[in-house]
């Protein structure tokens, strides 16, 4: 899916609604258009992360729909995982999710997205949950030796 067509479109637009005035309009007009381009890019890009989200709560599960970009422009890609479990529902109070821009390496973004389909989950779900867990206190085992340590069958004699 192209931006850029509909961008050159609104500011054709702009300059035709700043025609009617002088030069020194049209220019600013101009110089308008050209700094607004960025913002107006972000603006599409979040709209259509958000008709990629609703779309794919109107599938099956294990049926996502995401945004992608290439280059400068957005696809929209549709991936079925068949037998994959239903997403796990949001937990209470979480009505309110904010919008984070991440930049990964694309060799990391990969496997992000791999990792993410392997567990039937879209790759915004999968960042959360791996955020969530890296957030959350693990609990400690001091006498195992390691933070995060399970607990191990422990032998020898006691004496009370």
């Amino acid at each position: 899916m192209e931006l850029s067509p509909h961008l050159a479109a609104l500011r054709a637009d702009l300059a035709a609604a700043a025609a009617v005035g002088t030069d020194e309009v049209a220019h600013a007009a101009s110089l308008l258009g050209d700094a607004i381009e960025p913002a107006l890019r972000l603006v599409l890009l979040d709209l259509l992360t958000e008709a990629a989200e609703e779309l794919s709560t109107q599938l099956s599960p294990g049926a996502t729909v995401d945004v992608r970009l290439r280059g400068r422009e957005p696809e929209l890609v549709a991936t079925v995982h068949p037998g994959a479990p239903a997403p796990a529902p949001e937990p209470a109070g979480d009505d309110n999710a904010a919008r984070l821009t991440l930049r990964l390496p694309e060799a990391l973004k990969a496997r992000a997205e791999g990792a993410a389909a392997a567990e039937g989950l879209s790759t915004n779900s999968w960042l959360v949950r791996a955020v969530q867990s890296a957030l959350d206190p693990k609990p400690t085992f001091p006498f195992l030796g390691s933070p995060g340590a399970g607990p191990r069958r422990l032998q020898g004699y006691g004496r009370a």
